[in-house]
């Protein structure tokens, strides 16, 4: 008896060890950090590598041809407006490319994969109608970058697309068995999704409207330049509530939106009322748009944000930053 007495205590304790890592983060071999666990490279498969090395390649390439074409534009010779202020949009939109698809694969992410699809498509639409208004002279500046980002946006949409459909296990391995643990990092995941987009809608609209020549009041021009600002620090607040679950930083980060969706219908109506006063009614139809698509992710955010609400404190945050010794 006192030779098996102690082999008791032990197979206890390994049952207790089977039950207990649906109780505890899953994601030890999951690498920690302040925007959530990721998937280490060697995690990944040799497609997955191949593609996102590829996806970050060409990217760059664009970024650079976009800076070029850019120089090329603010030059004095060059008097084509409209083309200098759809180069700083796509600026903005590769940019946040490279993030969203980042983070995308490293998390398994298909909400940041769905915004990278869609973001892509943006910047191909939006070289279309550009290429289509400018002249034949004008077009030749820009047709290196405009066959780059169809040909290449074409690849992103289809690989996008794949990698969009493939199982995606990270909600199981962060949040474990807990079905409401796995819908709760979909929340949360979704939340920072639409902060991010919502950041770069934003910083679309300014840019458009401080560049593009619309008729807007001088004080317009002071509030948009500011708004760059504070769309930065709306969403690091933002961001910190969603992630470290603060209450109060919630209550806070919606006080903020408050004020920018009143500026966004009082632009909408400011803009559609000077209808018609400006050479171009592609750009005035693109303020307006831009200012729609805002108020669409607010609206999707702040209904996400209040499903996470709720479900603050229930354990996600301390799965989600345990460190992997744990």
């Amino acid at each position: 008896m006192d030779d098996n007495g102690p082999l008791l205590p032990d197979r206890n304790q390994a049952g207790a060890d089977l039950l207990s890592p649906n109780l505890r983060p899953r994601h030890q071999e999951l690498i920690p950090t302040p925007c959530g666990p990721i998937k280490s490279w060697s995690e990944l498969s040799c497609l997955v590598k191949l593609y996102y090395c590829f996806t970050i390649v060409s990217l760059l390439a664009i970024f650079g041809l976009t800076v070029y074409n850019i120089y090329n534009e603010s030059r004095e010779t060059y008097s084509h407006e409209e083309d200098f202020t759809v180069s700083l949009i796509q600026l903005v939109g590769i940019t946040f490319c490279v993030y969203y698809i980042t983070r995308g694969v490293l998390q398994e992410n298909r909400q940041e994969l769905i915004v990278f699809v869609f973001c892509v498509l943006l910047l191909m639409i939006r070289s279309v109608v550009n290429f289509i208004v400018l002249t034949s002279e004008e077009r030749v500046t820009i047709l290196a970058r405009f066959v780059c980002i169809l040909s290449l946006g074409l690849v992103h949409l289809i690989c996008g697309s794949l990698l969009i459909q493939m199982p995606n296990m990270m909600a199981f391995r962060v949040g474990g068995a807990l079905e409401s643990l796995q819908e709760q990092y979909f929340l949360l995941n979704l939340c920072f999704s639409m902060v991010t987009f919502d950041l770069q809608a934003q910083l679309c609209l300014c840019i458009l409207i401080m560049t593009a020549g619309i008729s807007v009041s001088y004080s317009h021009s002071i509030i948009l330049g500011f708004g760059i600002f504070w769309a930065f620090l709306t969403a690091v607040v933002g961001a910190i509530a969603v992630l470290k679950e603060k209450k109060p930083l919630v209550w806070i980060f919606v006080l903020q939106n408050l004020p920018e969706l009143a500026y966004f219908i009082y632009l909408l109506y400011t803009i559609i009322v000077g209808w018609g006063n400006e050479k171009s009614y592609a750009l005035e139809a693109a303020a307006i748009t831009c200012s729609l698509i805002s108020v669409l992710i607010k609206v999707v955010l702040f209904g996400s944000l209040f499903r996470l609400y709720r479900s603050f404190g229930q354990g996600l945050r301390e799965r989600m930053f345990a460190s992997p010794q744990e």
